[in-house]
């Protein structure tokens, strides 16, 4: 009998009592008396009903308030823990090419096709042999989920393998890393100064630096691995320090004023202030020198909104240019070279993107430089492996990157590529100079 079938024949018992009739709490009071009655007895002789909700588990804490600094860190040192530790639960290569090798020597006859394939035996012996990172992936409800139509009962093996791949590698999408970022700024004392208002552009002008190095194919989600082992988390973390000097501020893209430098000349560039950036307006974008093909070729390929760049488009356009000897910055430049999508840059695109430069040359009263002088000094420092193709590894390899595109987008760079010796030599006689006074 269970314990409602109990209060109900309790409660339709009638009251011979002097007192017949009971009131409709007293009812209530009854039922309540008769509940926590039988369910301290069947559920381990708990005496009542405040030591009943003692047991339920706290869910909620409030986040600490500004002033409580110990709390704070408490807090921020927590999240550091928390992704070093999910970290450790990782598998990385070697872990995954030994999986990989159980799941193979363990794979159950016949094939389906090319697909090799394991039963559920074998699945828990390669469970017992791949190490305890791999334990979560081994159980039932995983083998369960991905049994289809297989008439002997298994699984594929490259299917489970994918799965593992995709749970076992440990991302952060986006929005995680805003989220972080935005409770983390609280905590950082060079922050303080920052308006609220401007709390939402700080985090993406923080994210996307993530995003842009991390990130290169745009997947929308970085391994916590690649977080941990780059230096962008220091660097933001940096911002404890209510003694960071001033030119660290200015060298740290996570600082307020690297923030505010940005997102100032970005609202500088917006003349008709609509929030979004033309061609024409992009063009005056550092020494406004930088060519229209190469322009055209940033609004063809990037993402844009009626023709026109928003803020996080923005981003990834001066972290580039801001970081040209960076792989992911050259990455990025070179698909804006590789004007016939072939994967790497002959004399054509060389030539198509210098003839633009000439034309500044000029525009400007200089006298233009000849290409084949250029071309032959872009072969002579970059050494490719195919003498007629430049690939992206190549511009990469080379250490050269950064001086062949800005030789072929901007014209002040050029001018100052072109003009190296002599400035080097004006360096030289200023140095003199002050040392002799």
């Amino acid at each position: 009998m269970d314990w409602k079938e109990v209060l109900r024949r309790r409660l339709a018992t009638p009251n011979n009592g002097p007192n017949k009739k009971k009131s409709e709490q007293e009812l209530k009071d009854e039922e309540m008396d008769l509940f926590t009655k039988y369910y301290s007895k069947w559920k381990g002789g708990r005496k009542n009903t405040n030591e009943f909700y003692k047991t339920i588990p706290r869910f909620y804490y409030r986040l600490p308030a500004e002033d409580e600094v110990l709390l704070q860190k408490l807090r921020e040192e927590s999240r550091a823990v928390f992704l070093q530790r999910k970290s450790r639960e990782l598998l990385d290569n070697e872990e995954l090419q030994n999986l990989w090798f159980l799941l193979d020597k363990h794979q159950t006859p016949p094939m389906i096709g090319e697909e090799a394939m394991i039963n559920y035996e074998n699945f828990l012996k390669v469970g017992e042999k791949a190490g305890p990172k791999c334990k979560q992936f081994f159980t039932a409800k995983v083998f369960a989920k991905l049994l289809h139509t297989d008439s002997y009962g298994r699984i594929s093996i490259m299917q489970f393998f994918n799965y593992v791949m995709r749970k076992g590698q440990g991302y952060l999408r986006e929005s995680d890393l805003e989220n972080y970022i935005l409770e983390l700024i609280p905590t950082l004392p060079q922050l303080d100064g920052l308006e609220k208002s401007f709390y939402s552009f700080y985090v993406c002008t923080a994210v996307r630096k993530f995003f842009f190095f991390l990130d290169p194919l745009r997947t929308g989600k970085i391994k916590i691995q690649d977080i941990l082992a780059c230096s962008f988390l220091d660097d933001l973390l940096e911002l404890r320090d209510e003694e960071l000097s001033k030119e660290s501020q200015e060298t740290n893209w996570f600082s307020a004023p690297s923030a505010l430098r940005v997102y100032g000349q970005y609202l500088n560039l917006d003349k008709d202030h609509n929030g979004m950036l033309s061609k024409e307006e992009l063009s005056r974008y550092g020494t406004a020198t930088m060519t229209n093909v190469f322009l055209d070729r940033v609004f063809q390929e990037c993402l844009t909104y009626d023709g026109e760049m928003d803020y996080k488009t923005y981003l990834d356009f001066v972290l580039a240019l801001e970081n040209r000897k960076e792989p992911a910055a050259l990455q990025y430049i070179f698909k804006l070279l590789d004007i016939e999508n072939k994967g790497y840059l002959n004399v054509f695109s060389l030539n198509y993107f210098f003839r633009a430069i000439q034309e500044l040359m000029k525009i400007h009263g200089q006298d233009p430089v000849s290409f084949q002088d250029v071309k032959d000094e872009i072969f002579d420092m970059v050494k490719p492996k195919d003498p007629l193709k430049i690939s992206l590894q190549d511009l990469i390899n080379s250490n050269q990157g950064d001086t062949v595109t800005t030789i072929l987008i901007d014209l002040n760079g050029f001018w100052t590529y072109e003009n190296r010796e002599a400035l080097v030599a004006n360096d030289n006689e200023n140095s003199a100079d002050l040392d002799d006074t």
